[in-house]
């Protein structure tokens, strides 16, 4: 039971209060609890059993603390088990869909009883929701295509959340004396943006073909499990509290490398390679490399003599989708690929002034400790009236305090004045020029609108870049992974127009958008398009989050080269399109 964890299950309590009608003071305290938990430093499972020390954690009170103790005693709460018990545990599902709050959900509920994404997909058939308050038609489409979206996706998670699952897991196993190597295989560790599911590999004493018993034993007692599907020999499968689906294998040692190469798949670079080991002479399992003939082993503790001994160089994990890395390897043509320590500085980000969470200088401070040599602070502009996005005389006065802060750090970093300024239904930005003008960093975004045609989101997007201080497109399909659809666009057009007029195109790497995809990234490479990945951190825990956009650009086949934050500051800004000149 980590940090996260209890916060997760305490902000679902506070749904839960909210479809229940709770008093607000009430509800409030739950998610206050929960972002106080998600927010420390302390191991809060360790320091359980001292009131005193959970007290000093500010929106923990005696109460919460009570409610902590019980999370990591038992994984839950009396007061969630009551309420799962009244509402059962499929209405937390309809909190996935777009837009849909406690407050739909409890009006759901009280109308038509209805706690599930199937319940809600069978009262919408049956014109249930029509005269519900703010259920007009076009409310109950939107609702419609949400289900279809969810059900699509349903059984795939993210990365971040399949890296935590990972995480917890191998902490975990590594506890227990008979193991002592854990590793991630299939799309996890080749950095797909979903996963759906997880595949373990598990190494050491306790693995060995006669010592597995106490091995499978300890995996099978893992406290996440939701239930078990399997539990054999060397095998453990089970499902966790969020329905994903966990494999973990027992290993001997000597076989670990052609597990590894056969679990990380993809499915169709493992038929290519096992199709090149048969013309070689030998067979290729998840066991070993062995001759045909005699059945000897070639190779089998780990990848890198596999590879060789099929006479390639080892292959990234990142690039095992089939896609000519079979013969790069085999010609000794395979890329240098960008790694996270070549990313010089992240220039998409946002501060308390419109929606995010930390100062200019506290997000200064987090990126110093990142190992950045430049950050650029871009808040949103005014037409997220949401975020409380900046107006012209904010957004001078915003520059004005960027600028006092990259003093007072005296050359620790260099922090870039910019902004995310609205790319608006009809192309125009939501911001005065001059103004834009003074700019170092003008990122230009798409926030509303989603339904606009192919033609006319294309004319949108090519309009904006007309406009000469857009100097990068952010997140540029707005897709919200597993959540929303990547907006129609004609992208050959928009990345050819980008690369003509020097615009650099944004690969965002939050995990909830990973935005430009993978094919993407291939095809502004392809196009001569400037590359800039950012994290978009609303607070300084995301600055963290850089790697899983890295594992993105790594599938891209893209090296240091590709991408403009891998230079220094001064390089990174004359790289970028070249912005008007100003008197101000």
């Amino acid at each position: 039971m980590d940090n996260l964890t209890m916060a997760r299950l305490l902000e679902q309590t506070a749904d839960l209060l909210e479809i229940d009608g709770a008093d607000g003071f009430r509800i409030r305290s739950y998610r206050n609890a929960a972002e106080a938990i998600a927010q420390t430093t302390a191991d809060l499972a360790a320091i359980c059993d001292d009131t005193a020390k959970l007290l000093e954690i500010p929106g923990i009170g005696k109460s919460m603390a009570t409610n902590v103790k019980a999370l990591v005693c038992t994984g839950t709460t009396p007061l969630r088990d009551q309420l799962l018990a009244k509402y059962t545990v499929s209405i937390l599902e309809l909190t996935r869909l777009p837009g849909m709050g406690p407050k739909t959900i409890a009006l759901f509920w009280s109308a038509a009883q209805i706690n599930s994404i199937d319940t809600l997909a069978v009262a919408i058939e049956a014109g249930k929701l029509a005269d519900l308050p703010r259920m007009g038609a076009k409310q109950i489409e939107k609702i419609k295509k949400g289900i279809d979206d969810y059900r699509r996706s349903s059984g795939r998670f993210r990365i971040d959340q399949a890296q935590e699952a990972a995480e917890a897991l191998t902490k975990y196993l590594l506890s227990f004396a008979g193991f002592d190597r854990v590793t991630p295989a299939g799309s996890l560790r080749r950095g797909r943006e979903t996963a759906g599911d997880l595949d373990l590999l598990v190494t050491g004493p306790a693995c060995q073909p006669d010592q597995t018993g106490p091995g499978v034993d300890y995996v099978a007692a893992y406290p996440g499990i939701a239930d078990l599907i399997v539990k054999g020999e060397n095998k453990v499968s089970f499902h966790l509290a969020n329905g994903m689906q966990v494999d973990v294998r027992l290993l001997p040692g000597e076989s670990y490398g052609a597990a590894l190469q056969y679990f990380t798949g993809s499915k169709a670079h493992n038929v290519t390679l096992r199709q090149r080991a048969l013309k070689m002479g030998y067979t290729l399992s998840e066991w070993s490399l062995a001759r045909l003939d005699d059945e000897s082993v070639v190779a089998a503790a780990t990848e890198e003599e596999i590879y060789a001994a099929l006479g390639m160089d080892w292959i990234p994990p990142e690039l095992r989708e089939n896609l000519g890395e079979i013969d790069a390897a085999v010609n000794r043509s395979l890329p240098r690929l960008i790694e996270e320590r070549d990313i010089r500085g992240d220039v998409h980000m946002h501060t308390h002034e419109t929606d995010g969470r930390n100062s200019i200088r506290e997000m200064a401070e987090a990126a110093i400790a990142c190992g950045y040599e430049y950050i650029a602070i871009t808040d949103h502009s005014k037409a997220l009236a949401m975020t409380n996005g900046l107006d012209e005389a904010r957004a001078l006065a915003h520059i004005q305090r960027i600028r006092e802060v990259e003093r007072e750090l005296e050359g620790r970093v260099r922090i870039f004045t910019g902004i995310e300024v609205d790319i608006l239904a009809d192309g125009a930005l939501d911001m005065d020029d001059e103004v834009l003008a003074q700019m170092d960093v003008v990122i230009a975004s798409i926030h509303s609108r989603f339904d606009q045609s192919r033609e006319e989101t294309t004319a949108r997007v090519l309009r904006a870049f007309e406009n000469p201080n857009v100097r990068i497109l952010g997140h540029p399909t707005g897709r919200q992974i597993l959540r929303r659809e990547p907006v129609a666009l004609d992208m050959a057009l928009i990345l050819r127009r980008a690369a003509e007029l020097g615009v650099a195109v944004e690969h965002n790497a939050s995990p909830e958008r990973l935005d430009l995809c993978d094919r993407d990234l291939r095809l502004a490479k392809e196009l001569g398009c400037r590359i800039v990945i950012n994290t978009d951190a609303h607070e300084i825990r995301t600055l963290g989050k850089m790697s899983f956009g890295v594992r993105q650009l790594r599938r891209a086949w893209l090296g240091p080269q590709d991408v403009l934050n891998t230079l220094p500051a001064a390089e990174f800004v004359s790289s970028l399109r070249t912005r008007p000149q100003t008197t101000a």
